[in-house]
């Protein structure tokens, strides 16, 4: 897929940008099968509702190896419509996957995501710069009713912001930012965006953009993938007590461009 300038500008100016069903319907449905197979192995790459016990977060499905392998998201991961964008909005050929996750709002029970900036995260995991692109997928509807996401525009040109660790809200530990600074930024940028769409639609956005979800007060689930983009050159350097592998890789070696027939031919799990 050939970014236009006009698509680069947006980018610049919003810090995202949406390409409505950018994957096909039968694409959806190969990657929703594989989460229905994922979600059941017991592995720590698989975070769980405290409420529930069921499946929140899946991590790493995007390599060759490893308890969450799949091989319709190994393919995407590769694909021109999603390496092909990264490289043209980080300018970089050599970009390699931080990590991939793929999120589910349970119907009724799915919990939010504060407002925060991904990069908060990842500055600590030790990223040099916020140089990253990420491209979410919607494996279901989007609507306002099931959690979408919420973006403030231009507010990734904000750099990044002081946050505060917030390991009560939710099942996940999260960089916030404090409620008085988040009213604060409120007031002086444009109102939040839901990011609403139909399944297969895209959604890249900028690693310091300020971004949230609500509940899903829906009676339907909600699944989508986010894989992150980084420049090779951008990998982390050496923290005490790193994350784990799942949530910040250390495979930095350089994606090789696909197909963009990800069901045509099951890939071959080797990269």
């Amino acid at each position: 897929m050939h970014l236009s300038a006009e698509d680069l500008s947006n980018y610049r100016r919003n810090g995202f940008l949406v390409y409505p069903e950018l994957f096909a319907a039968d694409e959806v449905a190969a990657m929703k099968n594989e989460l229905q197979r994922l979600e059941k192995i017991d592995t720590d790459h698989v975070v769980r509702e405290r409420s529930s016990g069921s499946a929140k977060t899946l991590y790493r499905v995007h390599e060759a190896d490893g308890p969450t392998a799949s091989p319709p998201f190994f393919a995407a991961a590769r694909s021109p419509r999603m390496l092909g964008t990264a490289q043209q909005l980080l300018a970089d050929p050599e970009l390699y996957i931080y990590h991939t996750k793929c999120n589910r709002k349970a119907a009724i029970d799915g919990s939010i995501w504060q407002w925060h900036q991904d990069y908060g995260t990842w500055a600590h995991d030790g990223t040099p710069a916020p140089e990253l692109t990420t491209g979410m997928v919607m494996l279901d509807e989007a609507t306002e009713a099931n959690g979408c996401l919420y973006f403030i525009p231009g507010s990734h040109r904000l750099g990044l912001l002081d946050a505060e660790l917030d390991d009560k809200t939710t099942s996940y530990k999260l960089w916030v930012l404090p409620k008085e600074r988040l009213i604060e930024i409120m007031e002086k940028n444009a109102d939040p965006v839901a990011i609403v769409g139909k399944p297969g639609t895209v959604v890249f956005f900028h690693p310091t953009i300020l971004h949230g979800s609500g509940h899903n007060m829906s009676r339907h689930d909600r699944w989508q993938i986010y894989y992150v983009y980084n420049k090779v050159a951008n990998r982390p350097i050496n923290v005490d007590s790193p994350r784990p592998d799942y949530v910040r890789s250390t495979n930095w070696n350089a994606l090789q461009l696909g197909e963009d027939d990800i069901l045509g031919k099951t890939p071959a799990l080797v990269d």
